[in-house]
């Protein structure tokens, strides 16, 4: 192409000289001037997506990237700026692929390897993470990043012998680490160390290289440790300040003036179906599964543990919270003209998104064929409209736990920044978002023709045996012994959810009744949360 163009190769040639020099700027400047005159290179592409990143042009810089990809499809370098591209728009699952795609054009290529981890990690797919982050490793002993990273997955998961290992070579390479200190002070915590523990958190609190959410992470963990020291009033302060950081970093984007927050979310939705008339079954449909479940409720209601349990059956496979609603909730979830035309669709269109949703699935990972498909997403909630007209023949599991509970775990765990979890970062948004989001689920539960089983999860941990059969003789899933022996299981499986250094405990009692550890914080949410008490069965 330069050969042709004899102008836009002295750009070129002047861009490579600005970025040997490190002038990025004039790199920039002279990009942008090319494809103003209608020059056409990747590298032109990929400098103009820079600067409409660093202007916050975030859709722009990616179809700059996309123009570029297709000008050089097998360019590593741009393969791995289009993923970070589609990465900032919230689009994790293609990301991943174009960064795998930057791996196969060069296998020798690390930053595409870290990203694929990260990527991976926000997808909930652990084990690629890990794969990811190892081969990083052998590449680059010395490199520091992936053993942070993989000190960070392993506390995550509980893995508190490989976490201590990975974070001390992490730390011999740097001292100063963040991820690497944070994964050592939970060793220390799960060890009971909690001086040695404390001294960590303390030095990341304090350390300037701490970005926001490290440093919200560390008073979160600080929580934990004074919480295991059944000093609840100074947990439940770290906890808030904690939470304090994280809603400053995000307010803009969770709640800025132009977005359309979850409790406005919430408000139009149940408007809309507290005075609709009850919704007609779709006709059943056929699936590449031989079965399907959903479990949903809220967020720390028990539905880890029981997709966890049910794992165990050779003839069930679990989403682990992978998405495969995307393209039917943007379709049709964003307003209540959209909602009209999902209660209209035709049953060609409706099967065209349960494709979809297989599609999206199946690019995960997930292989349903021929399978049972327990699909555990406790937001899902929000989403019964659309899993009763695509997926008719559906079963719904309802996970119920005492509201206080819900609410105290929900406001002290570290959970992926989204829309839905912004609202967990205080007390009064939990329980305001939790209430909200059952009293939806009551109207669409009289308006919409759905299979519901309701599961107490405190009823669950009582007697594990006698309610994973219920489920199973409700879900129309051959009864298995093993399923109850899921702790085992789960020091195998990598549990995306903030659960996972739980579930690999076993069913224990230690959540019951913890709100009352904080009843005095909780004051202000009490009466907001009694009506739901009430309603599922919990003493006032």
């Amino acid at each position: 192409m330069p050969d042709q163009n004899p102008d836009l190769s002295l750009t070129l040639e002047n861009i490579s000289a600005a970025l040997s020099s490190n002038d990025i700027p004039r790199a920039v400047a002279l990009a942008r001037t090319a494809l103003e005159r209608g020059g056409e290179h990747p590298l032109l592409f990929n400098l103009r997506a820079h600067w409409f990143e660093s202007q916050k042009q975030n859709q722009e810089a990616l179809a700059d990237l996309r123009r570029a990809q297709k000008l050089a499809p097998d360019d590593p370098i741009v393969l791995n700026a289009l993923g970070l591209a589609c990465a900032r728009v919230d689009q994790m699952a293609e990301a991943r692929i174009w960064f795998s795609e930057a791996i196969q054009r060069e296998p020798r290529f690390a930053p595409a390897y870290f990203n694929r981890g990260w990527a991976s990690e926000e997808l909930g797919d652990l084990d690629l993470a890990r794969a990811s982050y190892l081969e990083l490793t052998r590449m680059n002993p010395e490199r520091v990043d992936p053993w942070a990273r993989l000190a960070a997955l392993s506390s995550r998961l509980g893995e508190w012998q490989a976490a201590r290992t990975y974070a001390e070579r992490a730390l011999g390479l740097d001292p100063a680490n963040v991820p690497a200190m944070l994964a050592l002070a939970a060793c220390e915590a799960a060890d009971r160390k909690f001086a040695a523990a404390s001294a960590l958190l303390e030095k990341v609190v304090a350390s300037a290289a701490a970005a926001p959410e490290e440093r919200a992470i560390a008073f979160g963990q600080k929580g934990d440790v004074l919480h295991a020291q059944q000093q609840y009033d100074a947990a439940f302060e770290a906890y808030a300040a904690g939470n304090q950081q994280l809603r400053a970093f995000h307010a803009e984007r969770f709640a800025g003036p132009k977005v359309e927050t979850i409790p406005q979310y919430l408000g139009w939705l149940t408007r809309y179906f507290a005075t609709a008339a009850p919704w007609s079954r779709a006709t059943s449909s056929s699936s590449p599964a031989s079965g399907h479940v959903f479990i949903l409720g809220f967020p720390r209601s028990g539905t880890t543990l029981m997709e966890d349990a049910l794992a165990a059956h050779p003839d069930i496979v679990t989403t682990g919270e992978k998405d495969g609603l995307a393209d039917s909730v943007r379709e049709f979830m964003g307003s209540p003209a959209r909602l009209d035309r999902l209660k209209g669709a035709t049953e060609s269109t409706l099967a065209a998104y349960r494709a979809a949703y297989w599609s999206r699935l199946e690019e995960q990972g997930i292989d349903a064929r021929g399978r049972i498909l327990i699909d555990k997403q406790p937001y899902n909630t929000l989403k019964l409209p659309l899993i009763a007209r695509l997926f008719p023949d559906a079963r719904i599991i309802f996970a119920v736990r005492d509201p206080r509970d819900v609410v105290l775990s929900c406001f002290r765990r570290r959970f992926r920044m989204n829309p839905s979890n912004y609202e967990l970062l205080t007390i009064d948004g939990t329980a305001n978002f939790y209430a909200a989001s059952m009293q939806l689920a009551e109207i669409l539960r009289a308006r919409l023709p759905l299979d519901v089983m309701e599961i107490r999860h405190e009823d669950l941990i009582a007697d594990l045996p006698a309610r994973l059969q219920a489920v199973c003789a409700f879900a129309d899933i051959p009864w298995l012994d093993s399923l109850t022996a899921f702790a085992q299981r789960s020091r195998s499986r990598a549990i995306a959810t903030p659960s996972a250094s739980q579930i690999v405990q076993g069913v224990n009692q230690e959540g019951v009744g913890q709100w009352r550890n904080y009843e005095a914080h909780l004051k202000g949410v009490l009466p907001v949360l009694a009506p739901w008490a009430a309603r599922f069965g919990y003493t006032p």
